[in-house]
């Protein structure tokens, strides 16, 4: 079976299994988990046949014209090269891992058919998206992750915070959507094709007549997708689904096409150096900001949803640098790290029954109930922290030698600047990134919060898995810094020096920080009654947190609580602390630029066709009315009355006549 036959059932395979998982949820209930897994576990293991057989050399490509248009050709084209043939073993592996978890978390839901089916499509779509070599077969798959994230956040329908997130996610992430579809349809024209090969060959000998304009459209569709600022605010929402729904999309899928996309395209984006220095102070303030507020987050969900902000912000930095092996590595290494993440979550929650217990402040005594989940979690929040020898470690540092290679301003196409941009916020997101992890550590596993009801051991697909993503989050970086630049571009990805020890001599100094806070706020809270918590000395603040707490996020339980007073990222923020909670206020922002004039213009809409113009409509059958209610009155059905009618109709007549007469 030739490479290509083997790429063609790779996505294919997956969506067979959705089919299937559709059809017998109801008639064959106990086909469903193998129908979701099996397929999954087919598509991994040809993704890794065609990686071996792809390894790293000449891509893979073939085209077969789908329809002819009249102008640009739309192809069912696939380009496999070695980051794209990588990328599709991280979707594969990561799909089986949750739909492997998926069948103990999940095993009592109703529903579990239907969302076993949407994550087998999700992931034929995310595989759809990486294997595409036409930027229009691309765009199917690039939608078809969107409403499936529709359908998987809002799985609980019945609360309305996961049909307000829902929601959210996919109108935001329409919103950049448009612009990005516009994008396309300007690059295809000035390429003279939609086959991706064609258009970077367009852009390396010139033909690209707006390169700014259009890499600045499809960055807006990058921003939403993979949620950067300024359309990041829908996923940390998002938590409203289940688990390890939020596993996938953070770890493998949905936010890993937009830097798949640009890694894909980058030549288009190195076109033009202004849309090169707004993707890095897109990514810097990204970082900074998603870290600021993963500080601030009690929702151990809330938490990680932010930290995927921030490292996808290292992502976008890599490639704002120009540097895509960088980019993918990090891909790569923070999809085990942070899957493992979530679903380790999942435990926790899945111990705790209820998903209200996700508050880390309500955590208390889990270190021991759920022994698999600490040990995993501490391995996978060291790699986040870009501890050594942790893949976090290896894969960020590439990021940030990138950087500063750029500020050297001796690498061709990429202005000096984005290199400042992406090294300092990149350090400073070092700091913060260990800081809160730290403190989840701190808050999840030692911390003093009332005591969950124990409901059993979890089951083993749900533990297993953990150790399965434990080992890629402790060893990938190690052994593939030296190995993946055969499959990219060559480029070094070797850490260095100066980055190297600032970076995790920024990331000790977040974590020292963080455990000296949390022991100085602990040893304050034994001494301050649990009841005298309102009276923070910050005055007020507590209560415009607590508020903001009980207005976000449905993990957050049925009574809104005051903050935790053995909190350091309380300490640690201050009083930037109650802003950073509520994600520095950008929803508020964008309900008073969009929503309210939206709901305004619908109301003066709805007034103007009330008020106005049905008083027209209502006028015009009012007359009539009038009119047929007047010779209603006149037919009495009384003879006498129309003759007397007749004849007093006959006198009036004779009377014109005579005056006429006379008048003449």
């Amino acid at each position: 079976m030739t490479t290509t036959t083997l790429a063609h059932l790779v996505p294919l395979l997956p969506f067979l299994g959705a089919a299937t998982g559709l059809l017998l949820g109801r008639t064959a209930p106990g086909f469903v988990r193998p129908v979701a897994v099996l397929p999954t576990l087919a598509s991994l293991v040809l993704a890794v046949l065609v990686a071996v057989r792809q390894g790293g050399d000449e891509a893979v490509d073939s085209a077969t014209e789908l329809t002819p248009t009249g102008s640009v050709p739309i192809e069912l084209a696939l380009h496999i090269d070695g980051f794209a043939a990588l990328v599709a073993v991280l979707v594969a592996f990561v799909a089986l891992c949750v739909q492997i978890y998926s069948t103990g978390y999940l095993q009592d839901d109703p529903r579990y058919p239907s969302y076993a089916a949407l994550v087998s499509l999700f992931t034929s779509a995310m595989l759809l998206v990486v294997y595409s070599g036409d930027l229009m077969v691309l765009l199917v798959g690039w939608e078809v992750m969107g409403i499936c994230s529709y359908f998987l956040v809002g799985h609980y329908w019945e609360t309305p915070e996961a049909r307000a997130a829902s929601l959210k996610a996919f109108l935001v992430t329409k919103l950049g959507d448009v612009p990005f579809l516009i994008g396309l349809f300007a690059l295809a024209v000035d390429a003279g094709s939609f086959r991706i090969t064609r258009v970077l060959g367009a852009v390396a000998s010139g033909g690209l007549d707006h390169p700014t304009l259009i890499a600045l459209l499809l960055l807006a569709g990058v921003a939403g997708k993979s949620a950067q600022f300024p359309l990041h605010s829908w996923l940390p929402d998002a938590m409203a689904g289940p688990t390890p729904v939020s596993a996938l999309i953070h770890a493998a899928t949905m936010v890993a096409a937009g830097v798949y996309f640009v890694a894909r395209l980058l030549p288009v984006f190195q076109a033009s150096s202004a849309a090169l220095v707004v993707l890095a102070a897109m990514a810097a303030v990204t970082m900074a900001g998603s870290g600021l507020a993963a500080l601030a987050q009690d929702d151990i969900k809330r938490v990680l949803a932010y930290s995927t902000i921030g490292q996808l912000g290292y992502m976008t930095g890599a490639l704002a640098v120009g540097d895509r092996g960088a980019a993918v590595f990090h891909l790569l290494s923070h999809g085990a790290f942070k899957a493992l993440l979530f679903l380790a979550a999942g435990v926790i929650i899945h111990a705790a029954g209820t998903n209200s217990l996700a508050a880390m402040s309500r955590m208390g005594g889990l270190r021991d109930r759920v022994p698999d989940a600490y040990w995993t979690m501490t391995v996978a929040l060291l790699a986040l922290a870009a501890i050594p020898p942790f893949s976090g470690f290896f894969s960020k540092e590439a990021v940030l030698g990138a950087a500063e290679h750029v500020t050297t301003g001796h690498t061709e196409h990429v202005p000096a600047a984005a290199g400042w941009i992406v090294l300092v916020a990149g350090l400073v997101t070092a700091l913060l990134t260990a800081a809160y992890a730290m403190r989840l550590w701190l808050l999840a596993f030692r911390g003093h919060g009332t005591e969950a009801p124990d409901h059993g051991r979890q089951p083993l697909t749900m533990t297993v898995i953990l150790w399965v993503l434990a080992a890629p989050s402790l060893a990938l970086g190690g052994l593939a810094y030296q190995s993946l630049p055969g499959w990219f571009d060559g480029g070094e990805l070797t850490p260095t020096l100066v980055t190297s020890v600032l970076g995790t001599g920024l990331a000790l100094a977040g974590g020292v920080v963080t455990y000296a806070a949390w022991r100085h706020t602990t040893a304050r809270a034994a001494r301050v009654p649990l009841g005298a918590a309102a009276a923070h000395p910050e005055g007020d603040a507590g209560q415009v947190e607590a508020e903001a707490i009980a207005a976000h996020a449905p993990a957050y339980g049925d009574v809104a609580r005051a903050p935790d007073p053995a909190d350091p990222g309380r300490l640690l923020l201050g009083p930037l602390h109650r802003h950073a909670a509520v994600g520095f206020h950008l929803d508020a922002v964008y309900s008073a630029l969009f929503v309210r004039p939206v709901q305004g213009g619908a109301g003066l809409v709805r007034f103007l066709d009330r008020e106005v113009v049905d008083t027209y409509v209502r006028g015009a059958g009012a007359l009539p009315r009038w009119l047929g209610a007047a010779v209603r009155r006149a037919q009495t059905g009384n003879v006498q009355t129309y003759v007397s009618a007749l004849l007093a109709g006959t006198v009036v007549l004779v009377v014109a006549v005579v005056l006429v007469a006379t008048g003449a």
